[in-house]
């Protein structure tokens, strides 16, 4: 029996060592070799970790594999950095893609995977990929049963499911004679992010002159916005949700998008708005836009440790859902909270009476109140459909808001399902 070396990593050795004593003489001469090996004496100099033996792992024969592709008539790619998996992928005449950042631990470059596949099947000829995740894998090796499906169902939650989706039903959308598609980076009610760089990727692929016009309303600055490398032509931005003034946002165009003005006049703004332009606005959303992306990561990481620990408190209040994702696929700052029993406009109101501000549904709706269509397409239960409000959340909330919305809830809520009408 022979022990996987990541899963000795960090550990004394010894006792994972075979019990052959010819494999442990061969383990102890490859040391001899590879002490002052040219490649291991450059990585000293670069301070990395040298490779000091050979280890020995399974028992077999290389692998004897016709060509896939002679066999099934189907050109396959593999997406992976561990080179077992890459051998076998050469072994079996399919292409190999490296992933720049992609590793065989936890932190892997799951975004650059899935775009190598994209290209893979829309650009270069390939009928399949076979997309390696490490993480799960890793997460399994000494971990019980339960825990190795509980990695799969991670994946199948977080990546698979969602991303496939999504990608087939904009496929379903497309039609010959669609000239633009509009996406939303952030949905404004539950915070679900979409992903943006592979629907561009399906809609060039299907017509390279379609229009991908990005709603980066909620995204703009809470993720780096990349519309060139990420396949957008348009995307747009409103101030008020950057903390900027209310009534002025921006339209970014590429060069290559023709698109026509609707207001005509002075010329104004290369002539795609005239009129006088409102220079306050315009300066107030420039700063805005500086400052929001200073310290990003600090701040998208001070908002995702709030969101959680209000999830974590208000999931303690009976019959409670929190609609969507809740984990880092999700957006940093939204969080929608279904309680059963009280009607959204009668918890609105209350927590607004405590100096807390929420929303039902969306602000864009506010005037024509109705059922969510978001909360309906998620599937949620009738008993939370009327009974849901927004909570959101900014770099500049703190720990103190939190467990004083939190105590207001626990006060709050239990009174008015007291007087609920059956």
């Amino acid at each position: 029996e022979l022990t996987p070396p990541h899963d000795v990593l960090t550990q004394v050795i010894g006792q994972y060592l075979p019990k052959e004593e010819a494999l442990r003489e061969m383990m102890k001469k490859s040391y001899d070799i590879l002490v002052n090996h040219p490649i291991n004496v450059e990585r000293k100099k670069q301070g990395l970790n040298p490779a000091n033996c050979c280890w020995f792992w399974g028992a077999g024969t290389k692998p004897m594999l016709s060509s896939f592709e002679e066999k099934t008539g189907k050109k396959g790619m593999m997406v992976s950095a561990v080179d077992l998996l890459k051998g076998i992928a050469v072994g079996a005449g399919m292409g190999v893609v490296e992933v720049e950042g992609a590793n065989g631990g936890l932190h892997t470059n799951y975004e650059g995977k899935v775009d190598a596949a994209l290209k893979a099947i829309t650009e270069d000829g390939y009928d399949f990929v076979y997309i390696h995740l490490e993480a799960p894998d890793e997460m399994g090796h000494q971990g019980s049963v339960e825990r190795k499906v509980q990695a799969i169902e991670y994946l199948d939650s977080r990546v698979i499911g969602p991303v496939c989706e999504k990608l087939d039903a904009l496929k379903e959308a497309l039609r010959q004679d669609t000239i633009l598609v509009s996406v939303m980076y952030v949905n404004n009610e539950i915070g679900s992010v979409q992903p943006i760089a592979e629907a561009a990727g399906i809609v060039k692929s299907y017509n390279r002159n379609i229009l991908l016009h990005v709603d980066a309303v909620q995204g703009f600055g809470k993720y780096r916005i990349y519309p060139k490398k990420m396949g957008i032509d348009m995307f747009s931005v409103s101030g008020h949700k950057i903390h900027g003034p209310k009534g002025i946002g921006f339209l970014y165009i590429n060069e290559r998008a023709k698109v026509r003005p609707i207001i005509f006049g002075g010329e104004q703004q290369k002539n795609m708005r005239s009129g006088t332009e409102n220079v306050p606005g315009i300066a107030g959303i420039a700063q805005a836009a500086k400052e929001i992306y200073t310290g990003l990561d600090e701040k998208v990481a001070h908002m995702r440790w709030l969101k959680q620990k209000f999830i974590e408190g208000v999931s303690q209040i009976e019959h409670t859902k929190v609609h969507g994702l809740t984990d880092e696929t999700s957006a940093p700052h939204i969080i929608s909270v279904g309680i059963a029993g009280i009607r959204s406009e009668v918890l609105l109101h209350t927590l607004e009476s405590k100096g807390i501000y929420v929303s039902s549904g969306s602000a864009c709706s506010s005037n024509h109140p109705s059922v969510s269509g978001v909360l309906r397409g998620i599937g949620t239960g009738k008993e939370y459909l009327d009974s849901t409000v927004r909570f959101s959340m900014s770099e500049f909330t703190t720990e103190e808001e939190i467990d004083y919305t939190l105590q207001t809830l626990y006060n709050c809520v239990p009174m008015l399902r007291k007087y609920t009408r059956h």
